[in-house]
Formats: structure tokens, C-alpha cells, sequence
């Protein structure tokens, strides 16, 4: 009986690795993937995006579990066909290029201040960038608000702005 039972085994033996990863992705979890290569810079839609069961063994931390954690955002590198999405992978579109002029604005309550100034860093949709005064030439952290737009972070950047000539 064991004779039988070892040359069974032997017989079975190069299927193992495939029968083994064939089990882990049955009881792994399903997100999305890329459908297809995503070049860095491209904005990623739901199109590109498929939902696959992945291997727990191929799963890392930071994985993007939604496509909506997907979708809408930028590649920051390639992402290969397939694979896992990390969510630093990707990120917001850019809508401020570095050295583009801005407008800027600060608000209180009550009061409602705009300026232009010049961004120092890009940055997408709600990311914080620094903007320089271009006449005081001090710079002040402000969250990207659409193309060009930016809102000042807090009210000290409104003492700043009020104080330049």
C-alpha cells in the first residue's frame, strides 16, 4: 500500500506548485489590477482597472483595496498588467505645476483676501504645497484647490499676506 501511495505521489509531484498557488488565489482577496500597462503620468480610469483574486503570498502592505482608491489618480510609475496597485503608487493629478502662477486665497470669517504668488512645489486636488509672495517673497503652505486655485492653510498666512506692500 505504501508503494502505491509513494509512486501516486511521484506521479503528482510537478502539479504540486500549481495546485498549491490554484488554492491561494481561490481564498484570496479580490481587488482591482490594472486591465492592461499603465505608463507613469497617465490618469487611471475604472476602463483600465479589472477585479482579480490575488494570492495572499503576492499581497504587501499598502495595497489598494478599491477602485476608487484607484480611479482618478495618476500613475507615479509604470504599473504592470496584473499586479497589485500600491497606494503610493498613485496620486492625484497635477493641476499646479512648480514655478505656474497661482491665485491665491485667504479667508477669515468676515474677511476674504486673494493674491496671486508663485508655486514652489506641484501638487493635485487637496495636497499641500508651498507658495512664494512674489513681492514680500515670503512662502506660505496652501492646499491645491483646482487649476491654479489654491486656499492659504491657516490664518497666520492671512497676517502674511495683509502685511506685504
Amino acid at each position: 500500500m505504501r508503494t502505491i501511495l509513494f509512486a501516486l505521489a511521484l506521479s503528482l509531484a510537478p502539479f504540486w506548485p500549481a495546485c498549491a498557488e490554484d488554492a491561494g488565489t481561490i481564498n484570496g482577496p479580490r481587488i482591482p489590477v490594472p486591465a492592461h500597462d499603465i505608463e507613469r503620468g497617465e490618469v487611471i480610469t475604472d476602463a483600465d482597472l479589472v477585479i482579480q483574486t490575488i494570492a495572499p503570498a503576492r499581497m504587501r502592505p499598502g495595497v489598494a483595496m478599491t477602485e476608487a482608491s484607484i480611479s482618478g489618480h495618476e500613475a507615479r510609475r509604470l504599473l504592470r498588467a496584473g499586479e497589485p496597485v500600491r497606494t503610493d503608487d498613485v496620486r492625484m493629478p497635477i493641476l499646479v505645476a512648480k514655478g505656474s502662477t497661482v491665485t491665491m486665497l485667504f479667508s477669515l470669517p468676515g474677511i476674504s483676501l486673494t493674491a496671486t504668488g508663485r508655486a514652489m512645489t506641484e501638487g493635485g486636488m487637496g495636497e499641500t504645497i508651498s507658495v512664494q509672495n512674489p513681492v514680500s517673497f515670503r512662502q506660505v503652505s496652501c492646499v491645491v484647490t483646482g487649476p491654479g486655485e489654491v486656499r492659504a492653510v491657516d490664518a497666520s498666512s492671512v497676517a502674511i499676506a495683509a502685511n506685504t506692500p
